[in-house]
């Protein structure tokens, strides 16, 4: 029997460079590629994302950043409103992993610190893009700094994203310094456009922390261009408070007491992360993107089975 990928590494709160190779042994499951949800076949394919190809898809109203060479003066002299042609994609697709390494992702009560779990699945989905012969790059985010790699083909592509987060600062921080962002998340995502290419496949490992509509105009803004995927990490806890009680939280220099014993407290809280919750999918259903959840204490293959958002 196969081994499931959650127990490829054996930390809750690190990485290593061996473990997520060994992760290029796994296999996403078969509704993530049957299904056409971000996968694509192996050189040549007609992606059902809409960009500069080869191949004629349509035409539409003219949006600011569209190539201008694409405008189809036919239609616009008809409409009397500039129309733009759109082209099925025909060539190896540039996937872009955006992974966000701040200090709120790495937290869990149960399983392992979000930043493990998402960069396990950034491995695995590195791996799936080489085998079916994408360009690989990748977005690492943190309050220290901002990496971009370039979308490259190759398995000397997938090897470089995977020691830039092995390697990567923030496994060294001090885990008591509070989170004190330098910038927003709109802001950093912002430096997503300098890699991403239109027609790329960009996918967004992320809890979310700071998502407000600044967020949402820069996602859509990459949407355009793009196919998004999002995914969602987060702890249980941050999902819903444990049974009335006491309960003790430590990390490892302070210690903080949580009471639940207020029904009313409890349910507010549900509320407020249920609440957070519905804007992703809100969000992603707009848009035509796909939401991913990933909970700390789940199998990051599994999370790719339960899709939300798509319209």
């Amino acid at each position: 029997m196969r081994k499931r990928a959650a127990s490829a590494s054996g930390s809750p709160v690190s990485i290593d460079l061996a473990g997520l190779i060994a992760l290029g042994d796994q296999r996403l499951p078969a509704g993530w590629r049957s299904t056409r949800q971000l996968a694509a076949q192996s050189g040549g394919y007609r992606s059902r994302f809409r960009g500069r190809g080869m191949e004629f898809a349509e035409v539409r109203a003219y949006l600011p950043g569209d190539d201008v060479r694409s405008i189809d003066w036919r239609v616009t002299a008809r409409r009397g409103k500039v129309h733009t042609k759109l082209f099925h994609e025909e060539r190896e697709r540039p996937v872009l992993l955006a992974l966000d390494y701040r200090r709120p992702m790495f937290f869990a009560t149960r399983g392992r610190f979000k930043a493990v779990q998402a960069s396990q699945l950034t491995a695995l989905l590195a791996w799936q893009a080489l085998s079916r012969g994408d360009r690989i790059g990748g977005f690492i985010f943190s309050e220290e700094r901002n990496l971009e790699l370039r979308p490259q083909l190759g398995k000397k592509a997938v090897l470089q994203l995977l020691r830039q987060m092995v390697a990567d600062p923030v496994w060294q921080r001090s885990p008591h310094r509070p989170f004190a962002p330098q910038q927003r998340l709109a802001t950093t995502l912002q430096r997503l456009h300098r890699v991403a290419r239109p027609g790329s496949l960009i996918l967004l490992l992320s809890d979310f922390n700071q998502w407000d509509e600044p967020v949402e105009k820069q996602l859509a803004l990459l949407g355009r261009h793009c196919e998004l995927g999002l995914v969602h990490c987060f702890d249980p806890l941050e999902a819903e408070l444990p049974p009335a009680g006491s309960y003790r939280l430590s990390d490892g220099e302070r210690d903080l007491t949580i009471a639940t014993a207020d029904r009313r407290l409890r349910q507010q809280y549900q509320h407020n992360f249920i609440q957070r919750r519905q804007q992703l999918e809100d969000f992603c259903r707009r848009q035509h993107s796909r939401l991913f959840s990933l909970p700390t204490d789940g199998d990051p293959l599994e999370c790719l089975s339960g899709v939300k958002g798509k319209s």
